[in-house]
This record gives C-alpha cells, structure tokens and sequence, in this order.
C-alpha cells in the first residue's frame, strides 16, 4: 500500500559538491550536539494531565542508539509551535538489549501519553534505532491502534551492515540485514492502520546502503521520502526536513508536497 516517493532538497545543497557539504554540516551538528547531549541524560519529566490537550495528537520522539532527547532540541520547538499538540520525548535506556524490550517499553509509555491528554492516537517521530523501535511497536505488538503516524529519520527498516565491529552490542546485531527482528518486520502485518513515513538520505554514512532507510513493505501505508544533501545527524535538526516533518504531521500524508510525485522542499 505504497504511496509515491517525495524528495526533500534544502536550498544549500545543490548537485555539486553536495557531499562535501553534507559531510561538513555533519561535523557541525555533531559539535553541537555534543554541547547539548548533556541537558538530555535525564528522563524528562511528565506533565500533569491537561483539561486542554491540545487540537492535535500529541507527538513522541524517540532518539537513536546511543543518543539521547537532546536531538530533537529543534524539532521539538517547531512541533509544538503554537500550542496545537503536545510534544514530548522518551528516552529509552542506553543498556538496552533487546530491542522487542525497547518496543513494549514504548507502548507503556504511549498508554501513559493517551490517559494523561485524553488522546486516543498519537504520532510517533523516530531518528535512527528510535524508529525501528517505534516500528516494532506499531507493527508487531499492535501499536496501530494507538499510532495514527510514524515518523522515520534515517532508520534502517531493512538493517544495515555499517561498523561490523560494533556487532558486540545485542541491539547492533538485531539491526543486522539478517537478524530475527529484521525477518518479524518482512513478515506479513494485514490491515495495520498507521501511516508510515520515512526520510531518507543517500549520504547517510550509518544506513549501508542508504536504501535500507526506505520501508518496503506491501502490507504499510507508507510513503518514502529522500532528502538530499544532508547526513545522518542533520536529519532531525535540518529546517528543511523539521518543515517536512510538520506538514506530514499537520494534515494527511498527501498534503506533503511531492506526494504523489516529486518536489522540491526548500
């Protein structure tokens, strides 16, 4: 149930030398999230619940391996602009080792989040393992129910082979192409009702190959997103995809321009 690819281009990142510049805005989010990550160790406090919820679902982010919710500092603020949803954030636990854990953990706290605001779906916006998590959710623990969207940024739905070093870490080696989490997530999921988003870069050095940050898969609604000129940490700071992220968000998956077909988002 694929919906037509979009493509999101920042205006400073044209044809030429794209890399170059895709490489060096990596190292500059890199030295600034090294300046935040720690304002985000800490589980974030939750709010009392809210006679006023919001117009909107209200919006979870989740971080990648190794991360934190420092990374969606940016993303956070624009989603929240205006009052119209509730933004909030999860941080699951670094020792994590099993990422089915991670998954049911995350559907606690998704219960949690409907009973405090009265919702009864809510988004999710996953970077990198963050969205493999929430997918896991969504897809074979029955989070459906619950998440109207899912949100990727540079997540490896069909694993990726990067750093085979790191394979000592359990989560490492269920992000593998062959690993058993990868087989459950090809496997068959009729009549799931969230609709999947997925952003994508070809000069993502963490997705290998890049492709693999697509989701493929017959059963999803899903719509796939490529964003040129921008590496795996830019993805969720970059005003380009934080822009895009909003109007998937804001209104149905077609109301992203380029859906169907192709555009351009500056």
């Amino acid at each position: 149930m694929g919906l037509s690819p979009a493509r999101v281009v920042p205006a400073s990142a044209p044809a030429s030398g794209a890399a170059l510049r895709a490489a060096a805005l990596e190292l500059i989010v890199l030295a600034g999230h090294l300046l935040l990550y720690p304002t985000g160790v800490r589980q974030e406090p939750r709010p009392a619940p809210s006679a006023d919820p919001g117009v909107r679902p209200p919006a979870l982010l989740l971080h990648g391996f190794g991360d934190n919710r420092s990374v969606f500092v940016l993303l956070r603020r624009a989603l929240a602009a205006h009052g119209l949803r509730r933004v909030e954030t999860y941080n699951y636990s670094p020792l994590t080792a099993d990422l089915r854990t991670a998954a049911r953990r995350l559907g606690h706290r998704v219960e949690e989040l409907c009973a405090r605001t009265g919702h009864q779906r809510v988004d999710l916006v996953g970077h990198s393992l963050g969205g493999l998590v929430a997918r896991y959710y969504v897809q074979r623990l029955g989070g459906d129910a619950r998440v109207r969207t899912l949100v990727t940024l540079g997540t490896p739905h069909a694993g990726t082979a990067v750093a085979p070093f790191m394979d000592v870490h359990p989560v490492v080696r269920q992000m593998r192409p062959d690993s058993p989490v990868m087989a459950e997530l090809r496997a068959p999921a009729p009549g799931c009702r969230t609709r999947c988003v997925a952003f994508w870069s070809e000069f993502d050095a963490v997705m290998a190959p890049t492709g693999t940050a697509r989701i493929e898969h017959p059963d999803l609604l899903v719509a796939n997103v490529q964003v040129t000129g921008i590496g795996h940490l830019a993805l969720p700071a970059h005003p380009a995809v934080i822009s895009a992220v909003r109007q998937v968000l804001d209104g149905p998956v077609r109301g992203l321009p380029g859906l169907p077909g192709t555009a351009s988002v500056a």
